[in-house]
């Protein structure tokens, strides 16, 4: 087993979470990657990457709810992030996963909560970004925005360029002129339906960002955001939405909070639209574990702290 699959399969055991939670300096590590528990934590950091000139998306960390009440109460934080953001006229969005309003527990349920939402977030002037999830979720999530995107032009999807099905996927999306996020994907999927190679995964990242600044997709008023925190990728996309004459207010490129940091300023003076994903919350594992697997740096940074301390 490699390092990134047991890491992703460890995060399917929020046992060594708590574990992990009674120690300070995992505590510690964790909220390099996560702003912290509460929604005021949460606008903190959002404040902060705000003032510096940079768009943010906010998710409140939690999946696979078991009751109708648990994706009320998710539903319910939605609504009071989409206020927060009016009130506080920052320049942020929600980004949620469908399971955590209630997918597994029925579709009728989810497209309610998640319908709510969207209306709150059209009343206020705010995208609502719907986060992908594992393989299984895929083709149910895309039939669902679908539906909603038709009533719903606030609505925004997300594509993992390490599945195959993806570019099929993207076609689709193009037709109906979709708000879309490309990530590379952060679950464990077998070889059959997601390339396992790093290489495979980054070249088909690159022919997708080809296909979502193509001229058809900028007439059909798809608006790409392009999630990666590879340098060669971000250029990629740079070099082909100034080469297509894309416009500025036409695309974006987004990062997770506490990861390459150090690009952020570099891409701002360049005028590259920029966004950083705030995730907090009190469900954080799972969300801390895919970060670790995609950048194994990351747990030797933690394994070295662990040790010296």
């Amino acid at each position: 087993m490699t390092l990134r699959a047991l890491l992703l399969a460890l995060s399917q055991r929020p046992t060594i979470g708590a574990a992990m939670d009674r120690l300070p300096i995992t505590r510690r590590f964790v909220r390099r990657f996560v702003a912290g528990r509460t929604v005021e934590e949460a606008f903190r950091v959002i404040a902060a990457l705000d003032a510096r000139g940079l768009m943010t998306a906010v998710t409140y960390l939690g999946e696979n709810v078991a009751t109708p009440a648990d994706a009320e109460q998710a539903t319910g934080t939605y609504l009071v992030l989409l206020d927060e953001i009016a009130r506080r006229r920052v320049r942020c969005l929600p980004s949620l996963k469908l399971t955590h309003l209630g997918f597994d527990l029925g579709e009728d349920l989810c497209e309610r909560n998640l319908t709510r939402l969207l209306e709150r977030g059209a009343a206020v002037g705010v995208r609502v970004w719907i986060d992908m999830e594992g393989s299984a979720y895929t083709e149910r999530t895309l039939d669902l925005y679908a539906r909603v995107r038709a009533r719903h032009a606030n609505a925004a999807c997300v594509v993992q360029s390490y599945l195959r099905r993806t570019p099929a996927d993207v076609d689709r999306l193009v037709g109906l002129g979709a708000t879309v996020r490309l990530c590379k994907g952060a679950y464990q999927e077998p070889p059959s339906i997601a390339y396992p190679d790093k290489h495979d995964v980054d070249a088909a990242y690159a022919r997708l960002v080809e296909r979502l600044l193509a001229d058809d997709a900028r007439t059909k008023g798809v608006y790409p955001g392009f999630a990666t925190h590879d340098e060669r990728l971000q250029r990629h996309v740079i070099t082909t939405a100034r080469a297509r004459g894309a416009a500025v207010d036409g695309w974006e490129i987004q990062m997770l909070f506490g990861i390459r940091h150090d690009l952020h300023a570099r891409l701002a003076a360049e005028g590259v639209p920029l966004r950083v994903l705030v995730p907090y919350g009190e469900d954080w594992y799972g969300y801390f574990m895919r970060r670790l697997a995609e950048r194994p740096a990351n747990l030797v940074f933690l394994l070295r702290n662990l040790i010296r301390n």
